[in-house]
C-alpha cells in the first residue's frame, strides 16, 4: 500500500502519470478517493492533493521503495529540506503483514496513524483495514484524530482540475 501526494507543478496529472506507472509495474491498482490539504510542515507552500492505492504484488518492501523513488525522481523531485513542496511524494504505508525498521524503511509507516490526509482516503477505499501495530481499523484511526478543517474530499477530473 502507497500513499501518493504532491503540491507543486500539477499535482493532479503528477498523481494520474503515477498511477499509470505504478500499474505498469505493479498491475492492476485500487485507488482511493482524492483529498487535498493542507501541508503538514513549518515552510509555507500550496495545500497537497492526496491519495492511497493498494496493489497485489511480489516484490520485496526494497524493490517497492526504489520503484517509490524513481517515480519521484521523474516527476521532477530534488533533495531538499525537510517537508519541503514537492512535485511527487509516494511512501510506503503497508507491504502485507510485514513489520520492519532498517535505516531506509520503516514499516507500517511511522506517521500512518497520525495522518488525517493518509488515513481519509485509505478509510474511503478499506475502511475495515486492520492497521498494525495498534490493530485500529483505518476508520477507527481516522476518527481517533482531530479534524482537519484543510482536508477535502476532491474531484479527480472535471471543474478545478489541474
Amino acid at each position: 500500500m502507497l500513499a501518493l501526494g504532491a503540491n507543486l507543478g500539477s499535482p493532479r496529472r503528477q498523481l494520474l502519470s503515477a498511477l499509470v506507472a505504478l500499474s505498469r509495474s505493479l498491475g492492476p491498482l485500487r485507488v482511493a478517493p482524492l483529498y487535498s490539504s493542507a501541508a503538514v510542515s513549518p515552510i509555507e507552500q500550496p495545500a497537497f492533493l492526496n491519495t492511497v492505492v493498494t496493489a497485489w504484488s511480489d516484490r520485496s518492501p526494497g524493490e517497492l521503495l526504489a520503484l517509490a523513488k524513481r517515480l519521484e525522481l521523474e516527476a521532477g523531485r530534488v533533495p531538499g529540506p525537510r517537508w519541503s513542496p514537492r512535485p511527487l511524494d509516494v511512501d510506503l504505508l503497508l507491504v502485507g503483514a510485514r513489520q520492519m525498521r532498517d535505516a531506509d524503511l520503516e514499516l507500517p509507516h511511522p506517521r500512518l496513524a497520525e495522518r488525517p490526509f493518509v488515513l481519509a482516503p485509505l478509510a474511503d477505499l478499506l475502511p475495515d483495514l486492520t492497521l498494525p501495530p495498534e490493530g485500529r481499523t483505518a476508520r477507527e484511526s481516522l476518527a481517533r484524530l482531530p479534524a482537519d478543517p484543510s482536508l477535502v474530499k476532491v474531484p479527480w477530473t472535471g471543474a478545478g482540475a489541474a
